[in-house]
């Protein structure tokens, strides 16, 4: 079997973790990503959105019908490279009873205006999203294309920019402290 060709690995379970991408790892909009991965398995792919590559706009820049008044300053992110003609919301928050991160990902407009009425709830809308075939992500993990990490409950305060990927990053250990703080471009230096 080519090297290259995707496998599945069924020892992998990466549900709710984070992807970081690798510092070498400069693929366009994967660069500095931190991806959460909201579905995985070994047989059905992954499934996931890159939380800190914001656009730029917000929901009422885009949508401007009376339906998503309320949602209307909710920030819009690149959530992938994949279906990126679609615009979907998604709600993120801690629960301190498991101590885990939850989601509700590809919401109604209707289900999102009442997620950001619960404290501690983030609302984002993303277009596009990031996809994986089966056994490719664990391809590109033996090939050290990303870091994972479990999400901790200060993820959901913190900015949702490129910094996101250095503050985790810089958390995690003296090396990957090193990563976080070396130039983005050693050889300009």
């Amino acid at each position: 079997m080519n090297q290259d060709e995707a496998t599945p690995d069924h020892s992998i379970d990466l549900h709710g973790q984070l992807l970081l991408a690798d510092p070498t790892l400069r693929d366009g909009l994967f660069h500095r990503s931190v991806v959460l991965l909201a579905e995985h398995s070994a047989t059905d792919g992954a499934f996931g959105l890159i939380l800190n590559l914001p656009t730029g706009h917000l929901v009422g820049d885009l949508l401007t019908d009376d339906t998503f008044t309320p949602l209307r300053k909710v920030p819009v992110h690149h959530g992938g490279p994949v279906a990126q003609e679609q615009l979907t919301f998604s709600a993120f928050w801690w629960n301190h009873e498991q101590g885990s991160l939850r989601w509700s990902i590809r919401i109604s407009a209707e289900d999102a205006i009442a997620h950001s009425q619960r404290p501690g709830t983030l609302v984002r809308a993303f277009i596009g999203y990031s996809g994986w075939s089966p056994g490719q992500l664990e391809n590109e993990l033996r090939g050290q294309s990303w870091i994972t990490t479990r999400p901790d409950p200060t993820l959901l305060g913190k900015i949702h920019d490129k910094s996101l990927w250095s503050q985790i990053l810089r958390d995690l250990s003296p090396f990957h402290r090193i990563l976080a703080e070396a130039p983005e471009n050693p050889q300009v230096n």
